[in-house]
């Protein structure tokens, strides 16, 4: 069963989500890869503003490849998660809630979640043409000299992830591993 969610993402939307859960999002998330963080960190460093209000903002770590003919985008699965985690406690601390790939994240990650309230979602690799289907509009606005690692604004419908990690420190990585575990006799 999946519960429906209308973006930004709040404290208060939060404190209710397990990890476990499947969600269905609708509202802008942002694109953005390892490139792009490092910039965004590095304008934060100087003072500088960043491309779009982090605050309850949710990233999706992803590339769209080429779009083919009357498609807004192509192919939109998600990247290897662990490539922005030098970035990512700084823009939880900075007000992101929300953070879209794959795979596990460090420890430092797991900790900025919890202290500042945010989640990590996980998205289906290998599924970017069924993935592209929920996004319903995109717009580069920044860094578009990356190409394909610009930050996008993409507005989704019925966008299916699952929570991974939640706010009070539950990991679906660890408690699957930890369900099917082989205990010795």
């Amino acid at each position: 069963m999946y519960k429906k969610f209308t973006l930004p993402l709040t404290d208060e939307v939060l404190k209710d989500l397990k990890a476990g859960d499947n969600l269905l999002l609708t509202g802008v998330i942002y694109t953005a890869r390892d490139a792009a963080h490092k910039r965004m960190v590095e304008a934060l460093d100087h003072g500088k503003s960043l491309p779009f209000d982090i605050k309850g903002a949710t990233i999706y770590y992803m590339s769209p490849t080429p779009a083919r003919p009357g498609r807004i985008i192509g192919s939109a699965g998600p990247t290897t998660s662990g490539r922005m985690d030098a970035y990512a406690p700084r823009l939880i601390a900075e007000g992101l809630k929300g953070m879209i790939g794959k795979g596990s994240r460090s420890k430092a990650v797991k900790d900025a979640m919890v202290k500042h309230k945010a989640v990590y979602l996980g998205a289906i690799g290998g599924a970017g043409a069924i993935m592209s289907k929920s996004i319903k509009g995109v717009e580069i606005i920044a860094y578009e000299e990356l190409g394909a690692g610009a930050i996008s604004r993409l507005e989704v419908e019925n966008f299916p992830v699952t929570v991974v990690n939640d706010i009070y420190g539950g990991d679906l990585y660890e408690e699957g591993k930890a369900k099917y575990q082989v205990k010795a006799s």
